[in-house]
């Protein structure tokens, strides 16, 4: 990469941190949209969206926790079958030419969340979550995750709130909890396989780092700003389009 394209990418990395960690996402999707934008070659973007995804998913964590906005009941039996599943999928690798279309699926799936997503403000009847069913989604989200290099948020989120096992805040804490664990077994998944990061990955990580506390402290104690939200959609919408055609 260019000067040029170092530093773009070091603000849309700030930005998707900013706007994902508001809503307890570590924004890997949306750094995977950015990398896209820049050329990145896949071999990167993977483990690198994971790694950028823990500093993220683990400020949002400590943020949403905090504000009370978490359920232990409602992440472990996600996260018990996810971690090991998410583990499996980072010793995998996709062949480029399937790699790209997955990952273009994945961000289109992104994008339509984004941009659908409303922060709720009507009474909304919880559900207890039914283990098997926690169990299944868990293990099938966090291969997913760990096979791609999203946290899995993306998937989690409107799965609780569609099914009514979380409200609005307290599906964001459990998310950011899950994209964390996610993100550490596949990341040590990957690194089984003896791969490195590019030396960049600091530069990148302290946008992300910034990003993330800010979106984190406005998303725990305030409603998320629903035109940047579809901004950022039509953004990772574009990208994944671009994997898919390109």
């Amino acid at each position: 990469m260019n000067a040029y394209d170092t530093w773009f990418l070091v603000v849309l990395i700030f930005t998707a941190a900013l706007l994902y960690s508001s809503v307890g996402h570590g924004g890997a999707s949306g750094y995977l949209a950015a990398m896209a934008f820049v050329g990145l070659a896949p071999g990167i973007m993977k483990p690198a969206a994971l790694s950028l995804n823990i500093l993220v998913a683990l400020i949002a964590v400590v943020r949403f926790y905090r504000a009370k906005c978490f359920s232990w009941s409602v992440f472990l039996p996600f996260a018990a079958a996810s971690i090991p599943f998410a583990f499996l999928g980072g010793t995998l690798s996709l062949p480029g030419e399937l790699y790209r279309p997955v990952i273009g699926l994945v961000l289109l799936f992104a994008a339509f969340q984004l941009f659908l997503y409303t922060n709720r403000t009507a009474r909304i009847d919880i559900r207890t979550v039914p283990v098997p069913a926690a169990v299944c989604w868990g293990g099938g989200i966090g291969l997913l995750s760990g096979l791609t290099g999203v946290g899995g948020g993306i998937f989690l989120s409107p799965l609780l709130l569609f099914m009514g096992w979380a409200g609005p805040r307290e599906s964001a804490g459990v998310s950011a909890a899950f994209i964390l664990v996610n993100s550490v077994a596949g990341i040590l998944g990957y690194y089984s396989k003896m791969q490195l990061l590019p030396h960049t990955i600091i530069i990148w990580a302290v946008a992300a780092v910034a990003g993330g506390i800010i979106g984190s402290g406005l998303g725990s104690r305030h409603f998320s700003n629903m035109t940047l939200r579809r901004l950022l959609a039509s953004v990772v919408a574009v990208a994944g389009l671009k994997f898919i055609f390109t």
